[in-house]
């Protein structure tokens, strides 16, 4: 099963606040289960171990620019797995082509 990982971006402040909202509250109200992270950014600075765990398996995770969180990722010694982690890029993105991705016909 696909863990997904949304970040809030709560302290870098780069998603705009409609696109969050809006990915954010689709998630809440479907049925699928994933973890809510305040700012990955921040977790990546102070080496948070729960990026260990979230980069050990298959993962989708709604945040920034897919290079930005590798990097992130890679800093805090958690590299992710290119075959196995989807990165999808509020910042871009559309809040529905996100959710799609993440739902699938649910969204």
């Amino acid at each position: 099963m696909t863990r997904i990982v949304y970040c809030n971006c709560s302290f870098a402040r780069v998603l705009a606040p409609e696109v969050k909202t809006r990915v954010l509250e689709g998630l809440a109200s479907s049925e699928v289960a994933f973890d809510a992270v305040p700012d990955l950014c921040e977790m990546s600075a102070r080496k948070d171990p729960a990026l260990v765990q979230i980069a050990a398996g298959d993962v989708t995770i709604a945040a920034c620019y897919p290079r930005a969180v590798r990097w992130l990722f890679s800093a805090a010694g958690a590299p992710l797995d290119a075959e196995r982690a989807t990165i999808l890029n509020m910042r871009s993105d559309s809040p529905e082509s996100v959710l799609e991705a993440l739902l699938g016909a649910r969204a």
